[in-house]
């Protein structure tokens, strides 16, 4: 007679305690993992527009111009970049909250249920660049940090983009900032 083999209740408790140690340390780097992606694609799509905006600037010889928008059709004045930005051809800077040139790229607001925080410091709601490629706000141009936050505030996942007035844009974390405006 044939007797059939299978697990013992110790050998599948052995199993279960080795997955739900490898489990227990998988799972917070998966999180850590999915937050810094997370985060560095956001930062780096409006590293990306700004960019864009830059080179059409100097291709086209006039105006463009990137502002945060909370509708997606016009400039809302406000430094939270969070809910989206325009990027528009802007024969006449700072005309009016909307975009007097046609539109280029247009970014929506951050997806999840509790979004990102995404905010620019010195009040600035909007980069114009010209034909030079040299940028400027609203009130002349102040060295610009634009600093996104997870809603943990949590200073690990925290990435800020630096616009300097010559148009030049920099990607930093707080360890990595020399100059100790991102945090």
């Amino acid at each position: 007679m044939c007797r059939q083999r299978g697990f013992t209740l110790t050998e599948l408790m052995v199993v279960v305690s080795i997955v739900a140690i490898l489990l227990g340390i998988g799972v917070p780097s998966y999180r850590y993992i999915t937050n810094s992606y997370r985060i560095s694609s956001e930062v780096n799509g409006l590293l990306g527009d700004l960019m864009y905006a830059r080179s059409e600037a100097i291709k086209e010889g006039q105006f463009v111009t990137v502002c945060a928008t909370v509708n997606g059709r016009s400039c809302t004045g406000n430094t939270s970049w969070a809910r989206g930005w325009l990027v528009f051809s802007d024969p006449t800077p700072n005309s009016g909250p909307h975009p007097p040139g046609p539109v280029l790229r247009t970014q929506a607001r951050f997806a999840g249920s509790s979004p990102d925080s995404f905010d620019a410091d010195n009040g600035v709601s909007s980069v114009t660049y010209n034909r030079a490629g040299f940028a400027a706000t609203a009130g002349g141009f102040i060295a610009t940090t634009v600093t996104l936050h997870d809603p943990t505030a949590n200073p690990v996942w925290t990435r800020c983009l630096q616009i300097t007035a010559q148009g030049m844009l920099n990607t930093v974390t707080p360890a990595t900032d020399p100059s100790g405006t991102c945090n």
